[in-house]
């Protein structure tokens, strides 16, 4: 009895029921322009690394300045500018869905799990750990993570005709290539950028952050796995249960079970290949990014319309009839971008990180190593992209972990650490998220809850790892 109680008492209890997205991002952006009313303005002088070839900070250049502060007007203009400056990954997710949507539409997606599921009979489950760890490894090596996002309405159909809910296709997507971008292995936009300005070898120490990728991905998939058996065996456990969930894609497995791969089907199959194969050649090769992407998938959602026998009108309904289904998580990705609209205005993110950097001054080296991992995930809410985050962290956090007796690879490992795992709880990415799979952001914090706080402890004991074995 006295050991439920105490159960009891520790339990994560998230709200049942919370303020519409839009509300909850817009009580965020309010916040943070009156926080930009009492936070002075600061800028820290920047010059070209030589290496990198981007635009970093210079240490110990901190300045106050005369600020900018906002007003009422100004976080209207900061939601419109949020939109101008989202329309690149907004488009992205369009164009990126609708290819998606062309391969449901026409069939292929129902073939082709319809064989899996007889194929795979009661392995069918499996899918989960499998299709987790290809998007952690594609994460942890060539920076996937946007790029993912028209997906999930695949995978969220998938899990729900298997008998799972809306929650675990989001997970598969979204856990899995989160888990890979963050504890990240030779990543280029997290690792790559990061060692260049701290000046370390580029993709050294390569060995400890496979462990790292091990430890994570399998704390993500398990914890991903055991929660999809749970609903499976009893719906009522899921997070989801008595919501109502607008899912893209309803087939029923029975309604698989008798799908079969027709000539059209698998020639679209091979589009499909052929898409993500150029994808991945292109992100690592050519230097594509989403401009590249977006029109990428723009192409090859007419050739998959064409090869699965749409007119060129119902190729254009389609790609109508996507859009309507990413409007609402398109839009939270235009809110999201004006918190970072406002803080840019009013010069107060060099301030922010000044001043959590200057908190490490003078600590042991445990002390100052979970600091830094401590403040890059604070520094995170403020910042968003990695790139931009590494340019004006590394330069003040690599020197700062000599000074204190660290190398600065485990600088390094703060940033990367503190830059992608805090996106799984963060409400501005987490809303954005949300959005696009169509989940109501408190359930997915009931569900995400629990494994993000086995995250952070993983966290803090591979710093602790790090430090004790002189990581280098």
């Amino acid at each position: 009895m006295i050991a439920q109680q105490e159960k009891k008492k520790f339990e994560l209890k998230i709200p049942e029921k919370m303020p519409h997205t839009y509300i909850l991002l817009s009580g965020i952006l309010i916040l943070v322009a009156i926080m930009a009313n009492f936070i002075p303005a600061g800028e820290f002088q920047r010059i070209e690394d030589p290496v990198s070839g981007k635009m970093v900070v210079v240490p110990g250049s901190f300045t106050y300045i005369e600020g900018n502060p906002p007003g009422i007007f100004d976080v209207f203009i900061a939601i419109q500018n949020g939109f101008v400056s989202a329309a690149d990954i907004i488009f992205f997710i369009i164009f990126a869905y609708s290819f998606v949507h062309i391969m449901i539409k026409n069939g292929t997606f129902d073939a082709v799990l319809g064989t899996m599921i007889r194929k795979l009979g009661n392995k069918i489950e499996l899918l989960i750990p499998v299709c987790m760890l290809t998007f952690g490894v594609l994460g942890a090596t060539m920076g996937l993570y946007e790029e993912a996002y028209g997906l999930l309405p695949i995978f969220i159909g998938m899990a729900v005709a298997l008998g799972y809910d809306a929650v675990v296709g989001g997970a598969i997507v979204f856990i899995g290539v989160s888990t890979g971008f963050s504890a990240a292995i030779i990543n280029p936009f997290t690792v790559g950028i990061a060692q260049e300005i701290a000046g370390v070898p580029m993709f050294s120490g390569a060995g400890f952050r496979v462990l790292c990728f091990i430890v994570f991905m399998s704390a993500s998939i398990s914890y991903t796995f055991n929660y999809a058996r749970k609903v499976k065996n009893d719906p009522t456990k899921s997070v989801l249960y008595g919501t109502e969930v607008n899912l893209s894609y309803t087939s029923s497995q029975d309604e698989l079970k008798k799908k079969v791969l027709t000539i059209r089907n698998k020639l679209c199959i091979l589009v499909f290949l052929v898409t993500i194969a150029m994808l991945l050649y292109g992100t690592m090769e050519l230097g594509w990014y989403i401009n590249e992407l977006a029109a990428w998938f723009l192409m090859m959602m007419i050739v998959a319309g064409v090869v699965g026998g749409f007119t060129f009108t119902e190729i254009a309904e389609s790609l109508v009839e996507a859009a309507k289904a990413m409007v609402f998580g398109i839009l939270v990705c235009g809110f999201s971008r004006g918190v970072l609209q406002i803080l840019n205005e009013s010069q107060i993110t060099d301030t922010i990180v000044y001043t959590l950097s200057s908190m490490l001054e003078g600590k042991n080296t445990y002390v100052s190593a979970f600091g830094m991992l401590g403040v890059q995930n604070i520094i995170n809410f403020f910042i968003s992209g990695s790139t931009s985050q590494a340019t004006i962290t590394m330069p003040i956090m690599a020197p700062v972990a000599e000074l204190i007796g660290l190398n600065k690879q485990i600088a390094v490992l703060a940033f990367q650490f503190g830059d992608g795992f805090s996106n799984m709880f963060w409400p501005t990415v987490v809303a954005f998220e949300c959005g696009l799979m169509g989940i109501p952001i408190n359930k997915w914090y009931k569900f995400i809850a629990p494994l993000f706080v086995i995250m952070v402890v993983l966290q803090f004991a591979m710093m602790a790892l790090a430090v004790t074995i002189g990581y280098c």
